[in-house]
């Protein structure tokens, strides 16, 4: 399959809005050429003479040879421009990057005009697919640099880095090679069948399949939490009205985010904020307690809290543990108690008047606290984490699969080594063990993107932003 790589992309690189500093990105064989046509330094030197990885300082001008009678008043920006050369670049072609001032103004008019001199329109995610079309990366690496930016929380950053870096991509071609000698010996034995196979040499091909398949359950294994890391947890907070759901919200976000008064209601819509517990991207739901709408907007503020809390994987179902047990408290009870529930008892500060036996008998876990002194939240942190990884441990030597892409090839992978396996130890033809080997390594491939077609890279690199 071709890919045009000679036209000369470019595009802001930076994300829109005010900053400091707004980068447009060329990339491409043209890319000094275009940067001369716009470019006049404070010593007269054009881009296409920079040395590699270098800064420069000066002007972008509409129009060629404005530095004879150039006046900085007569620019479109005041810039700095930096010169990487092929191949050492993140597209291993000729890059230049211009550094403007951050206004979209003067971004868009700098863009402009970079276009307006030959280069085309970055499609999304192309600086990275050139990457990878022309060897710098993989694909697992490529995608793990979508994973890089939207990261929430440290731990996912170190995930995506960890994959940017080639820790899966390592692991995996290792298990290729492995795989690649098992099957060329089993295709030289299928082709001279007249040579005798010692038990030492099937042994050790057994070994090295088994190895493979210990190996990729281990990361499957792992993928769960790797999921986690990546997308995160959808947990709503619910309970009647005024148990202090909107305190616990701020005592986690450790700011106030809703408004708390003494009044029954004051939340009348869900309120949603990403938290970081344990390096895991909480996306926590603050709802309205209210289970009897008065007016339509009530009305709506409770068929939205259902549905949230019809879609959590985790409900932090709270109590008032000042106030008796009420029929409200009991209704959500009896409906939320066959799902993946933290009951927690809030205002432990006051005067104890809650009844806990049927919250006990209905709930494993319950947790007693302070939303308002912030007494025990680091409990319920710790109890959320608990509950997120249901005391899974990782043990893939830091490779977390996060991707589902990667998942659902790496799961296909593993059941053709296994069946080779099975092959194997019941002694059948040895082309029934390439076949599965075979197929291993095809799908395999298709993680590394050794095989891949033009519709899997556009659904892949359609979710970048264009810059990237």
């Amino acid at each position: 399959m071709n890919f045009d790589l000679s036209d000369t992309i470019a595009a802001i690189a930076t994300a829109p809005g005010e900053s400091g500093i707004g980068i447009v990105r060329i990339s491409g064989e043209r890319a000094l050429s275009v940067a001369d046509k716009i470019f006049v330094s404070k010593d007269g030197k054009k881009p296409s003479g920079f040395k590699t990885h270098t800064l420069h300082y000066g002007w972008v001008v509409n129009g060629q040879g404005q530095e004879k009678n150039f006046s900085p008043k007569d620019a479109v920006d005041e810039v700095l421009i930096s010169v990487m050369r092929s191949p050492r670049s993140y597209t291993k072609e000729d890059i230049v990057e211009i550094n403007c001032h951050g206004g979209i103004v003067a971004l868009r008019a700098v863009l402009d005009l970079v276009l307006e001199k030959g280069c085309r329109l970055a499609e999304p995610g192309e600086f990275t697919k050139r990457a990878f079309l022309n060897g710098r990366i993989d694909l697992s690496q490529a995608e793990a640099v979508l994973d890089v930016i939207r990261a929430k929380t440290d731990s996912a950053l170190k995930i995506g880095l960890v994959q940017l870096r080639g820790a899966l991509s390592d692991n995996l071609n290792k298990f290729r090679k492995s795989l690649l000698e098992s099957l060329s010996f089993l295709e030289a034995n299928i082709d001279f069948p007249e040579e005798e196979t010692g038990a030492c040499d099937l042994e050790k091909i057994r070994f090295n399949v088994g190895m493979v398949d210990l190996g990729l359950k281990d990361i499957l294994e792992s993928s769960s939490c790797g999921r986690i890391f990546r997308e995160g947890v959808n947990v709503v907070i619910c309970g009647k009205p005024n148990v202090g759901k909107s305190s616990l919200l701020n005592a986690l976000l450790k700011q106030e985010r809703s408004i708390v008064t003494p009044v029954a209601g004051t939340t009348r819509d869900t309120i949603e904020e990403v938290i970081d517990i344990k390096g895991i991207p909480i996306c926590i739901v603050d709802t309205a307690g209210i289970l009897e709408p008065r007016d339509m907007v009530e009305k709506k503020a409770v068929q939205r809290t259902h549905r949230y809390i019809d879609t959590a994987d985790l409900i932090v179902l709270l109590f008032d543990a000042s106030r008796d047990f009420t029929r409200e408290d009991d209704f959500l009870v009896k409906k939320l108690k066959d799902r993946t529930v933290l009951a927690v008892i809030n205002k432990t500060d006051l005067r104890q008047k809650l009844e806990t036996g049927k919250i006990i008998k209905n709930f494993k876990n319950v947790i007693r606290i302070s939303a308002k002194r912030l007494e025990n939240v680091d409990v319920l942190e710790n109890a959320i984490s608990d509950l997120v990884f249901k005391g899974r441990v990782t043990s893939s030597g830091g490779v977390l699969v996060s991707n589902m892409r990667h998942i659902q090839e790496i799961k296909k992978t593993q059941k053709s080594v296994a069946e080779a396996l099975n092959s194997l130890d019941n002694k059948l033809s040895f082309e029934f063990a390439a076949q599965d080997i075979k197929e291993a390594l095809s799908h395999l491939d298709g993680v590394l993107g050794r095989k891949f077609s033009e519709e899997l890279l556009d659904r892949i690199f359609s979710d970048f932003c264009i810059g990237k």
